[in-house]
């Protein structure tokens, strides 16, 4: 290495050393053991009691009672038993116990889960048990949090374990576990390593100006910047899609009474979940059910016949529709295409002009008599599918339709990385900002101090994600949303 490459390397070195970390020795703040029922109550087949920290041995070896010495067992073994009251002998329940010692464990310290039979007073005791001889209740998340404490998963994968919990279709559990084994992550070390380099280089260039060094030009600077803003631009758009991944979108189902918008539901979930009869106006009140569309979570919404009544609780459900659809991500719009266009269907078609909207006319399985041509040109940019909600004709289109509306055609969401966690995007957003106001910087006043702060700022707001830079506040916050048992 000669001695340009010796003095960037400890550039490098002192703006890594000059990071603040909440955790300076690496070390875990906990030193208790903590205990937890980590499966949802009510009866099953099994209920599992977990235990972590350095008591976790001692504490099963005082209440087990089998044929192995649990303190002498090789890690990660199962082992057959009892749990019993150490004084006394009387007997909780008959278990299986794992034991997982570290550092090879999910949080990295000992672990003992005690697989029960699944019942709120078998496992309640076993918990109580495990309190008694010393162990403390674990606080919401505390599991996780201490598998990131401990170094074995960084905060971005922390989220993604309630992130794993809380998935509603296959594919946004497929987002989660990207993210999990360290995909985003890694996308954002990368964004930090070019950002850590180019900070290095106007480092050296600052520090050894008077020496005869190679530094860089403000061309190279600023391609550099526009690399690395390019990147972070890149991330923040795939929030849209990791949103709805993540969270799903909202689909109202309208249209005039008896056009089949009920039975289009029930086709859509493959039951019948809305009451369908031949009678107009049987749907009075909103339906909400959500399905799974190409991987998305669709949370979709059946209403009331958009039509003029004197009914006083039709009159209500038709209002309710009305609101339904300003607060909807997208319309499905159905019409009845045995038929002629009504006054309530131009009504309808008007009011979703301007809006996200798919036009599905029903009843194709019938003679065609609804002018098609005249839609067109009144929803000249709105997709139009003829489906049967009886027959099941047109269906799969119905939903690719929905899809790509939904994804602007960005149909294979699930082989990017995406951003789905409302404090990623805010920190990439911050993050970008910085690179933007260090463009702005080498365009009209090129101060390599400046940009050098500006650089700081966006290695700052990426570590966040990551949780190499972090507060107790944002641990709270992060690790609130998880359940007591992980």
């Amino acid at each position: 290495m000669g001695i340009c490459g010796k003095r960037i390397h400890a550039a490098i070195l002192k703006v890594k050393n000059e990071g603040f970390s909440l955790y300076e020795d690496g070390s875990n703040m906990f030193h208790d053991t903590i205990t937890a029922i980590s499966t949802p109550m009510g009866e099953g087949g099994i209920g599992i009691v977990r235990l972590s920290g350095s008591m976790s041995m001692d504490i099963i070896s005082q209440i087990f009672r089998g044929k192995t010495d649990i303190l002498s067992a090789k890690s990660h073994t199962i082992h057959y038993g009892k749990i019993v009251y150490p004084e006394t002998l009387q007997v909780i329940d008959t278990v299986l116990v794992s034991i997982m010692q570290n550092p090879n464990t999910y949080t990295r310290e000992d672990v003992v889960e005690i697989n029960a039979h699944s019942g709120s007073i078998v496992l309640q005791e076993i918990l109580e048990l495990t309190i008694l001889m010393g162990a403390r209740l674990a606080q919401p998340g505390e599991f996780t949090k201490r598998a990131f404490l401990n170094g074995r998963i960084d905060l971005a994968q922390a989220e993604a374990v309630i992130d794993i919990i809380r998935a509603k279709t296959s594919t946004s559990l497929a987002a989660a576990m990207g993210q999990l084994d360290g995909r985003l992550s890694a996308e954002i070390r990368r964004i930090h390593a070019s950002t850590l380099n180019l900070l290095a280089h106007i480092e050296a260039s600052l520090d050894f100006s008077e020496e005869e060094l190679d530094t860089m030009e403000d061309t190279e600077i600023g391609k550099g910047l526009l690399s690395i803003e390019a990147q972070l631009s890149s991330l923040i758009e795939s929030s849209r899609y990791g949103k709805i991944v993540k969270e799903g979108v909202s689909c109202v189902i309208v249209g005039r009474p008896n056009v089949g918008k009920s039975s289009l539901l029930n086709a859509l979930l493959g039951e019948a979940r809305a009451i369908v009869t031949h009678i107009p106006g049987t749907t009075r009140d909103i339906i909400e059910e959500i399905i799974d569309i190409g991987g998305i979570p669709l949370k979709i919404v059946d209403t009331a016949g958009l039509r003029e009544t004197i009914d006083i609780v039709e009159k209500e459900g038709v209002t309710r529709a009305w609101k339904a659809m300003e607060g909807a991500d997208i319309i499905l719009l159905v019409m009845d295409g045995s038929c002629l266009l009504t006054h309530e269907d131009l009504l309808a078609i008007e009011d979703l002009r301007l809006k996200t909207c798919v036009v599905a006319l029903n009843k194709c399985d019938l003679t065609r008599v609804i002018d098609e041509a005249q839609i067109k040109q009144l929803l000249s940019d709105k997709p139009i599918v003829c489906i049967s909600a009886i027959t099941g004709h047109g269906l799969e289109e119905l939903r690719d339709t929905i899809k790509r509306l939904l994804l602007d055609g960005q149909v294979k969401i699930d082989e990017r990385v995406m951003v789905s966690n409302v404090r990623h995007v805010d920190a990439l957003r911050k993050s970008r900002l910085s690179i933007l106001q260090a463009q702005d910087t080498l365009n009209t006043n090129p101060s390599l101090e400046l940009i050098a702060v500006d650089l700081r700022d966006t290695l700052f707001h990426l570590s966040i994600i990551t949780g190499e830079t972090t507060t107790e506040d944002v641990l709270d916050v992060v690790f609130s949303r998880f359940c007591v048992g992980k």
